[in-house]
């Protein structure tokens, strides 16, 4: 039999997410950012889903944007962290890729590039991670500029998850010191498509909420009207009575408090379960919510079946989903939602439904 750990993905609902973006930013185009296997939920399937809706592809390497080629997906595909040696050139000139330049030496490596290329000039307004000073665009613009070549430009905001954060229109304002109005030019990511209306420019880069998941702490997707498109399931693989003082787990990890029932899930930190979120982290046993007890092992959950006496081996288990917010399990972790939906990659199942 199947070991019945799996990733479930609704394409219907990363769907309907997109047009929760259109509606946010009615007159911008959208670059759908579908890096790191689309989150998770799989970078051709996510890819596939929004062709015809997206105006374009973000991804972070040249690998995954030939995954997206290779799948048949026409729709432009953005490196958004640009070429890392100039031996990618000729690829990203084969699959009629656009390109991110955020430092000299990409330049010099573009410069040289025989096709006209779609270029975004990554400017860095105050986050300091990639892109140009302020003062040097004009410098780069003039290098990288010829009459087949479209020039856009990017940049990416540190702190528009945070309301009111005076930074953010701080980098607002740096940004737009050098880029003309009319220019095509993208600034919000998903949380700044959600809460700063002005950031919203002529292109837009959800990333976080086509996944149907909130960027901003103590809220959830559906706070925003957004479908959470991942389901994290699996199923009791034992059940057991532990009497009052026994010790449960790796480590006597949990000492239960009087004699109960507990029940061994068959995913782990192997699946990409958290680790470090322990005693009290929420799950639903047969659609019940009950608790971990315990830390994860590499293939294995322990959880408290006192509040789901009925359960028995073979019980549907939820570690995260629609009516389990993967906001909370992340704020259990001690971690963020966006490092939760990436790390089930590992070896889980996957199943697909919706349309």
């Amino acid at each position: 039999m199947t070991r019945p750990a799996r990733v479930i993905v609704d394409v219907a609902a990363v769907k309907a997410n997109f047009k929760v973006v259109q509606k946010r930013a009615p007159t911008a185009r959208v670059m759908a950012i579908i890096k790191a296997d689309g989150y998770g939920h799989g970078i051709v399937r996510i890819a596939g889903a929004l062709s015809g809706h997206a105006d374009a592809f973000g991804v972070a390497s040249l690998e995954e944007a030939i995954k997206v080629r290779e799948a048949g997906i026409e729709t432009p595909v953005v490196l958004l962290e640009g070429p890392f040696s100039d031996t990618e050139i000729g690829d990203i000139e084969a699959h009629h890729l656009e390109t991110v330049v955020h430092n000299h030496e990409q330049v010099a490596w573009l410069s040289r590039a025989r096709s006209p290329l779609s270029i975004w000039i990554k400017i860095d307004s105050g986050m300091h991670r990639l892109g140009f000073a302020p003062h040097d665009v004009a410098a780069v613009e003039e290098r990288l500029q010829r009459p087949d070549r479209v020039i856009r430009y990017m940049t990416q905001l540190a702190n528009a998850h945070q309301a009111d954060d005076l930074s953010v229109q701080e980098q607002l304002d740096s940004f737009r010191s050098v880029v003309a109005v009319d220019s095509e030019h993208s600034i919000a990511n998903s949380a700044a498509i959600l809460a700063w209306p002005d950031a919203q420019a002529n292109w837009v880069r959800p990333g976080l909420m086509l996944y149907g998941v909130s960027p901003f702490s103590g809220q959830c997707g559906r706070d925003h009207s957004l479908q959470p498109a991942m389901s994290v399931a699996s199923e009791l693989i034992s059940v057991r009575e532990v009497d009052s003082g026994g010790s449960v787990g790796y480590g006597r990890g949990y000492i239960c408090p009087e004699s109960m029932r507990v029940g061994v899930v068959a995913f782990g930190y192997g699946d990409g379960y958290p680790r470090h979120a322990g005693t009290g982290t929420p799950i639903l046993v047969g659609g019940v919510r009950t608790q971990v007890i315990g830390q994860a092992s590499m293939d294995m959950l322990t959880v408290d079946l006192r509040p789901v006496p009925g359960a028995a081996v073979g019980a549907a288990v939820v570690m995260w989903g629609p009516d389990l917010p993967v906001e909370e399990i992340a704020d259990h972790a001690a971690t963020i939602p966006y490092e939760l939906l990436c790390r089930v990659r590992m070896r889980a199942r996957y199943i697909e439904y919706g349309g």
